[in-house]
Order: C-alpha cells, then structure tokens, then sequence
C-alpha cells in the first residue's frame, strides 16, 4: 500500500494558507482571544480534505494454477470393486474441476506393477507442470504405494513458504484385513533323492493375529497334505524331490474372514532337482586325442566326478616292459565292473579294445548295468573289427549297430544331421552341418537299429541312440571327433554335442524325444507335444486345473510335434497328462512386491497427505466434491476437499481510496466551529 495527494489548489497555496491561519491562531492564543484555536483546526482540516489524501492498493486477480489428479491402476486395484470406485471417483473431481475458475487439473493413470510395485509419488516428480503454478494433488488409490517418501516432496512447499495440500481418496469403505503366505527362503537347487527346506510365514495384517492357519503343500503329482501353522512365526516345510529337472510345489494357506483377497493366500515353488557328483567312468585303450577332448569336457564340469583308466596293453601282454614303467597301481576290474559299476551314472569305452583285459564275466555286468538304467557311450575306431573287439563278446547284445571286419572307411567326410538328427534334441539347434568341418576314419555297419542321428560317407549312420529296457546305449562311428576341437576345416561344435549326448544318456528330462512339456504365458496355458518317429497321439491332454477339476484339452500338429493352448486365471498349478506323461504349469508372478499387501488402507499415505494440510477419505462412503478456497482457510471439510486460490498483483492498475472522506471533514471542521462559539461564549 502506498499514499498519494490530488489536491483540488495548488498545493504551494494549500501551503500557504495553512500557515498563514495557524500564525494567527497562535497569536490570537497568545493575545487571549477564546476559540480562536477551535476555528484554526476546523480551516485546517477542510485544507486537509482539500490536500485530497489517498491510500493506493494494488488489485490481485486469481491466475491460473495447475493440480493433479493421480489415479493408482496398479495391479492389487482389480481387487473387488477398486477400479470402478476409482474411475467414479476420478470422473466427479474432473466434473468439479471444470467449474472452477482458473484450475487445470491434469490426470495420470500409474499403472504400476512389473516389479517395482506401485510407484505413485514418482509420477507425481514426473509431472510436466508449469513453473509455480502447482496448487495441490488429489490420489485416489487403494492406499497400497510402495515410494512413499520420508519427508513431503519439494513439489509440495509453495514459493511462499506455504504448504500444498495432497488429499487421499481411498477406493474402499473403511480399513480392510488381508492374510497372506510369505516365502521367506528357497533352495532354487536340491539334489534329487533329498529334501528341500522351504522357509515361510503366514502374516495377519491389519488384524489381530489369529495363532493357527490350515496350510496345504502340493508337490508335484503328489496328493496334496496339509498341516496347522502358527501365523506370525517362520516355519519350515520339507518337500521331497524326486526326479531331475523342475519340481512345482503349490503352497496355500486358509483364508482369513472378511479379507481383502486371497490372492496373495497362495504361492508357487519352483525347485530344480539334480543329480549330486554325477559319477563317469571313462575308459579308454590306446592313447588318442578324443581322450583329450573327453577329459577337458568331464573334468570342466564341477558336477563331475571323473574315473578314467587308460589301458595300454593287456595283462598277459609280455614284451620285456620293466615292471616300475608299468601302471603304479593294478587295474581295478573287480571293484569297477562289480562291485561299484551301479555307482556310476555314465560308462564310457572310447577306443577301447578288451584283448581278455575284462573276463566275460564284467562284461555281461556292463551290459546288465544298462539293462537296469545305466548310460554307455561307445565309439568305434580301427579296434573294433581286430580280434578280441568288444564286438565278439556279450556287450554287443546292447550295442545298436554291427561293424563288420572290412567296416573301417578311410576317406575325407562331411557330417551332416539326418532328418530325424535335426529335430531330435540331443542334435537339434547345433547349426548348419555343411559348415563342419572334415572328418577322415569312420565304422561303416552291416546292421544297425535304434535312432540314427548324423551321418556318415555315402549317407551311412555316425551317431546312433538306443534304449535297452530301462537303460540308453549311444554308439559314435568314428573316432575322429577331436578334429573338430582343433579348429580342422572350421571345427564343429563338439563340446555341445558331446554335453548333450552324455546327458541324454543320464535322462536329462529337457533332451527327451517322447515329452511333454507345458507354461504359462499372456494368460494362456501352453502345451507342447514331442514325439519323434510318431505320427499319431492321443488326439486329447487332460488338463487338471488348481481346484482339482479336469479338462479336455485337444492337440494339433503333426511330424513329432503337437501343441494345445487354454485359457487360464488364477494361481496354482495345472496339471497335464497324455499318453502316461505328465507335465506341470503355473503362471510366473510379476509383481510379487505388488502382491505383497492387498488391503485397502490409509495408513500408509495417511501421514504425507495430514503433513500436506490434506485430508483422507474413504471414497467408498461418500465422494468429496472439489472446491477453491482463500489461502489461509481450511483445505477440507464436510463433503469436500479444496485446493488454495493463487492471487498475483495486476500490473499496472491499483485501487484508491480517500483518506479524509469528505462528509467526514465536513463534519469535524463544523464541530470544530462549534466548539469555538462555545469558548467565544463564555
């Protein structure tokens, strides 16, 4: 505010007369004359109005301000009716808004979820606004933020020093109860014959804890088993895993009465069992480089416990050879091809030619150990058609194919993958055969069965795999794989091929041609059917879902592969079976942080929005309309929630107001004059 004059005279001849009368009322003071003051102050106030004093006050006008409105589209929103309380909620504070002078309310949808949970007041730094004119924001929600800061947000402190306001508009009734299974640790490996412990705690939140829950373990095909827990205290369950590969495990604990939503009551353990030390036993006859390759690609493999023997003559063998030259320790035939030859989860005779090194004996327990399940992989080379070959005793009743004594080709040769090798797992995906480079020895056979793989000069088998009653045989016609180690006409990709052959031979679930395989994806359940060498199937899966109904599920394709798709929500596990195999699914959760508190609550935010000069509402009950109010007022009341009006000063135009108004001068200079008649009077 700042003071002007407008005088209606001159202000020097104002002046002027001012001082002219009070002169002479200080001199008719002094010469006694009675009221003469009374009328000198009554002039000198109607020359004070005549002055024209005034007061100027510059004139503020609201300017535009900016507010948002943020509304949670977060996953844990599609509980119960939060997404459609939120929309109507949203869509009365956009109407309010609209009739509000001045007020541009800019809505943002947070989606949330894809691991980082809901992330409300990180949208709310994003925000594009104008530079100062920020007024406020309204979050409807279901309280559930997971970024909610330690101090308000700078945003929220006005350039004035002034506190904005944040109110919280709750899509729900009142403060709501959620129970909800925690895994607290699993082993992502356990080794298969063993058990794995799996830590977890059932929580009560918003609630008094209730001591005891119901909780069910699933486990693979297994029936389901449930037992009591006590809530608020880790407990610990001992799963059993039993076959290699990954084992599904469902966990699900009770509900609690009257709470938000089950689905955080449920959980699905992904368990990956393998074989613990898995024990080769690698034998081989006269020094050659596959021997190399064989021991770099076993002993790489931490998981591999390695034996090998390498046999340079036999025992009868008798050229003068000094005893300390030979072995330092006797073969041990007995304990191997006897007494532990079940230890053994692979066998591996490579160049090996027996010449009466093992009695018949050990060599029917060779091939007996792979009726019973046991792995053996052969290659063939010069030994095998020479005399004494493992060919002329009874472990060729297991091999799948017959060398006969003029079977060794020597000629330069390409590789390349049958038609059954390019979609056989143990082959399939290895590149283009064509880029191989050269081998120069190969076993050509007179019979031969089982799977033929890759091929060899003038298109005969290479690569030949065999089950023998619960057992496998693989069969390498050649011993000139260690070419493709050294790089020769471009090498090939020996380690893969070798790493996927001797796990199929230990039945690694994932290089098995007959499977069924099965996951989730987008909603979808997905199912996939290999069977190679088949052409017809069962033409119908039977789909068993989480709550223990079943449905049909029909698969198309052909050529070894057939595939079925379902639609499928919820949590748990889908169980699939066909033709005797079964296969597990569950879908992947993507947001587990999401998922961890599904209530409705306003303790979360309730403490940044009362620190803002907001209010919490429960828009369930009753949705607030949005009003404007002068700074300083309250921000929220009975049915509504406001937002501060911003004034600025409008350049250039003040409004005046008069000091003395006019009839007040009058009136004070009349009396003045009266009291002066009165003095004069007495």
């Amino acid at each position: 505010m700042t003071f002007d004059l407008v005088p209606l005279l001159p202000l020097w001849l104002l002046i002027t007369i001012a001082a002219v009368i009070t002169i002479g009322a200080v001199y008719g003071f002094i010469r006694g004359a009675r009221g003469m003051i009374w009328r000198a102050l009554a002039v000198l106030l109607l020359l004070g109005w005549m002055a024209g004093p005034r007061s100027l006050h510059p004139v503020f006008k609201p300017v535009p301000q900016d507010a948002l409105l943020i509304v949670d589209r977060s996953p844990s929103m599609q509980v119960g009716q939060r997404t459609a309380l939120a929309d109507q909620t949203a869509s009365q504070i956009m109407q309010d808004a609209a009739h509000l002078p001045g007020l541009t309310l800019h809505r943002i949808d947070v989606p949330g979820g894809n691991g980082n949970g809901t992330r409300l007041f990180d949208a709310m730094d994003h925000a594009d606004l104008p530079q100062g004119r920020f007024a406020g924001a309204i979050v409807v929600t279901d309280g559930m933020d997971h970024d909610v800061p330690a101090h308000l947000p700078a945003r929220f402190h006005g350039p004035n020093g002034q506190t904005l306001p944040m109110h919280l508009l709750v899509a729900a009734k009142r403060e709501e109860t959620d129970r909800r299974l925690r895994i607290l640790s699993t082993p992502p490996y356990a080794i298969v014959g063993q058990n794995a412990i799996i830590r977890l705690q059932v929580d009560d939140l918003g609630s008094p804890a209730v001591k005891e829950a119901t909780l069910t373990v699933r486990a693979g095909d297994a029936a389901p088993a449930t037992r009591t827990i006590q809530t608020g205290q880790p407990q610990d369950i001992t799963v059993p895993v039993q076959h290699p590969g990954e084992t599904l495990v469902g966990l699900s604990v009770s509900a609690l009465p009257g709470e938000a939503s089950q689905l955080n009551n449920s959980d699905v353990i992904r368990i990956r069992g393998v074989r613990d030390r898995l024990r080769v036993l690698l034998v081989s006859g006269v020094p050659n480089q596959s021997e190399r390759v064989w021991r770099r690609l076993l002993k790489a493999d931490p998981s591999v416990d390695l034996v090998h023997f390498t046999i340079l003559r036999s025992p009868n063998t008798d050229d003068g050879t000094p005893l300390s030259d030979l072995a330092l320790i006797p073969f041990p035939i007995r304990e191997l091809f006897q007494e532990k030859i079940r230890s053994f989860d692979l066998i591996i005779l490579d160049g090996f030619r027996n010449s009466n090194i093992l009695p018949e004996e050990y060599l029917t327990n060779i091939a007996d150990y792979v009726r019973k399940g046991g792995g053996l992989l052969v290659t063939a080379g010069p030994e095998f058609v020479q005399d004494g070959s493992l060919q002329d005793t009874t472990l060729a009743q297991v091999f799948p194919a017959h060398v006969p004594t003029d079977g060794i080709v020597t000629q330069p040769f390409r590789p390349g993958l049958t038609d059954l090798g390019k979609a056989h797992p143990v082959t399939a995906g290895l590149g283009n055969s064509s880029d191989w480079g050269p081998w120069y020895r190969s076993a050509k056979v007179d019979q031969s069965h089982g799977q033929n793989l890759m091929s060899g000069p003038d298109g005969s088998p290479l690569l030949l795999l065999d089950r023998v009653e619960q057992g496998r045989v693989a069969m390498l016609l050649s011993d000139q794989l260690w070419l493709w180690s050294r790089g020769e006409g471009g090498g090939g990709p020996q380690a893969e091929l070798l790493r996927r052959l001797s796990h199929w031979l230990m039945k690694e679930p994932d290089l098995e041609e007959n499977r069924l395989t099965a996951r989730i994806e987008n909603g979808q359940l997905l199912v996939e059917r290999h069977a190679l060498g088949q052409t017809t199937i069962t033409p119908q899966a039977m789909v068993t879902l989480p709550d223990g109904r079943t449905q049909p599920l029909s698969m198309t394709g052909g050529k070894g592969l057939w595939t079925g798709t379902l639609p499928v929500n919820g949590n748990g596990i889908w169980t699939i079976r066909q033709d005797g195999l079964v296969a597990f699914a569950s879908p992947v959760s993507q947001d587990a942080l999401e998922r961890q508190d599904l209530r409705a609550t306003a303790t979360v935010m309730g403490a940044t929005a009362n620190t803002s000069g907001g209010s919490q509402n429960w828009a369930g009950l009753s949705i607030p309309h949005l009003r404007q109010v002068q700074a300083g007022q309250d921000l929220s009341g009975s049915g509504w929630i406001g937002l501060p009006v911003s004034k600025a000063a409008v350049a250039g135009e003040t409004r005046t107001q008069d000091l003395i108004p006019g009839w007040l001068a009058l009136v004070l200079a009349l009396g003045c004059l009266g009291l002066g008649w009165w003095r004069e009077g007495r």
